[in-house]
């Protein structure tokens, strides 16, 4: 009974109970839903937000949000573009847009950590700065990408039915899962969302580690972008639209307290898992993007309040 009671309280328990309803709903919705070769091609198309999701796993254990991922994104895949189409080579063009995420991502972090503003507030401006950056670098244009550089979704594993996309995003994970759970730096994310005071009186730098989350999520965000450069082959400064409702949504689904202090990249990987389902099955059953939204959003709300009923059954324990 304890070991049940245990599971039972595993921050995952929810996820893993919804993928099972997911799987058995889409399969009496359509018999294509049980085909394993398209339920692998369709992952591709949430690469960039399971990746965007794994840099907000660390930014919501810390106890703030990043609402300018998208606005990142968009940055990272219009500047690509430029860089590319210029005649730049790929590896210099991807490097210096990564190395630009990352300054966004630590900007973030610098008015987060060093000024103490609130995050929502933060990233809700640098969201809108970011993406407007996008749009004058690129206006109402788009820009072709290379051929060399297009085709990241129909590459495969070593000539397996396994996506390459699939592959890097889940060892992205791996790691990411180990710096967070297994490594000091992880341990102080922890100990700063569960208590900023305590966390600085303990004699760790607060402010180090907050700033580093923002710019993993940065890191993450200019990573997306790249990707959907190379799956889409076109750059536009709407790229991420939304696109954070979905990172958010699977981080908070997976077991994270919106508070801070709490969450698995487990739970955000099998969240990720549930969220494509939900999206695949939609599709399956032609049901419009307003629908996914909404389907997305009504998740998030669940998820939030499921998260403040297990903290305070926690804490009453």
């Amino acid at each position: 009974m304890s070991r049940f009671r245990a599971v039972l309280g595993r921050p995952e328990f929810a996820a893993c109970v919804l993928i099972v309803a997911a799987f058995v709903i889409g399969a009496v919705e359509s018999p294509y839903f049980l085909d394993a070769r398209y339920l692998l091609d369709s992952s591709t198309l949430y690469a960039e937000t399971a990746l965007i999701a794994i840099g907000m796993t660390f930014v919501i254990v810390s106890g703030n949000i990043d609402l300018s991922v998208g606005g990142i994104m968009a940055m990272s895949a219009c500047l690509t573009a430029k860089l590319l189409a210029s005649g730049m080579p790929a590896w210099e063009g991807c490097s210096i847009a990564l190395a630009v995420a990352g300054a966004m991502g630590w900007f973030n972090g610098l008015m987060v950590a060093r000024l103490r503003l609130n995050s929502v507030v933060v990233t809700l401006g640098t969201m809108a700065a970011y993406r407007g950056l996008a749009q004058v670098m690129m206006g109402s244009q788009s820009v072709q990408l290379p051929a060399s550089f297009v085709g990241i979704d129909e590459a495969y594993v070593f000539g397996s039915p396994v996506p390459w996309e699939l592959a890097g995003w889940v060892g992205l994970a791996v790691c990411g899962g180990v710096v967070l759970h297994r490594s000091v730096f992880g341990r102080g994310v922890f100990a700063v969302g569960s208590s900023e005071a305590a966390t600085r009186y303990s004699g760790l730098r607060v402010e180090r580690i907050k700033a580093w989350c923002f710019v993993i999520s940065g890191l993450m965000a200019g990573l997306a972008g790249l990707a959907i450069d190379s799956r889409l082959g076109v750059a536009r400064y709407d790229h991420g639209v939304g696109v954070e409702l979905d990172a958010i949504t699977a981080v908070v689904l997976g077991g994270a307290s919106i508070y801070g202090g709490r969450g698995t990249m487990a739970g955000t990987v099998l969240a990720l898992v549930l969220l494509a389902l939900i999206r695949t099955g939609m599709g399956v059953a032609n049901l419009e993007a307003q629908y996914q939204l909404a389907a997305v959003g009504g998740l998030l709300v669940v998820a939030v309040v499921f998260s403040q009923v297990s903290a305070r059954a926690a804490e009453a324990k």
